[in-house]
């Protein structure tokens, strides 16, 4: 039977509460009660790219234990099944909230995509880090491609765009493709594969000897796929009712 290890989880809650500070912030500047630029400001990008960052490296270790405790394929794909109905929603939610924005290739669109992915390599051991930077690099080198080879331009389009190798940013509330965040993923697996094999206790242990502080941000990890599809939508009805009876 699988285990879920305790500090996965809570590296998970991190990244939950984290998000959900930036995106109470992001609604406050959606309703006009701060003045912020969420889109170009280093200040809310560079913690956009550090939430996503933890948030995936998190789920490459938790696929790394789970193809070490032998999790069977039907349960993978029930997982990504709930994964890929969770996204489906936020699409269709995101075009009732930004028609002209809406989210099609967001973070559990990109995790999706990837969690196959990491999947089907997650057996490649050290090969797992070079992979890594490698898709992390290709998000640079890809702007110099396409200007140098102007039919690459293909790339930029709506069709391919969720690969990652552009050279502009399209119009979207979240946009989370294969590539550099496949390579965020890898690393994760690669860390969880190594420290399974070396330094077990780095991982926790049973999240059912969770107590204390502990215990509340280890439910909320575990719980991070249900949270995050509701956790915007209270936000807003909230600071919404919040404008309204002011």
């Amino acid at each position: 039977m699988s285990q879920r290890l305790d500090r996965i989880d809570l590296l998970r809650a991190l990244a939950m509460v984290w998000m959900t500070v930036y995106h109470f912030c992001f609604d406050l500047d959606h309703f006009g009660l701060i003045d912020q630029d969420f889109y170009r400001d280093p200040f809310w990008t560079w913690q956009r790219t550090a939430i996503v960052s933890l948030f995936l490296f998190t789920a490459g270790l938790s696929q790394a234990v789970a193809v070490h405790q032998g999790q069977s394929w039907s349960r993978f794909w029930k997982r990504w099944a709930q994964v890929a109905g969770a996204a489906l929603l936020v699409t269709a939610g995101s075009l009732v909230m930004f028609p002209n924005s809406f989210i099609y290739f967001g973070v559990l669109h990109g995790i999706a995509v990837m969690l196959i992915v990491v999947r089907l390599t997650a057996g490649w051991g050290f090969w797992l880090w070079p992979l890594g930077a490698l898709a992390i690099a290709a998000k640079f080198a890809a702007p110099l491609a396409i200007a140098a080879v102007p039919v690459l331009e293909v790339l930029n389009g709506p069709a391919l765009n969720w690969l990652g190798l552009i050279s502009r940013l399209p119009r979207t509330e979240d946009y989370v493709p294969l590539i550099p965040w496949l390579g965020v993923m890898w690393w994760g697996v690669a860390a969880g594969r190594w420290a399974l094999q070396h330094q077990p206790h780095w991982l926790g242990s049973s999240d059912a000897a969770a107590s204390g502080w502990k215990q509340p941000l280890v439910v909320l990890g575990r719980w991070s796929l249900s949270y995050y599809l509701l956790h915007q939508p209270v936000l807003l009805a909230g600071l919404t009712l919040w404008m309204t009876t002011r």
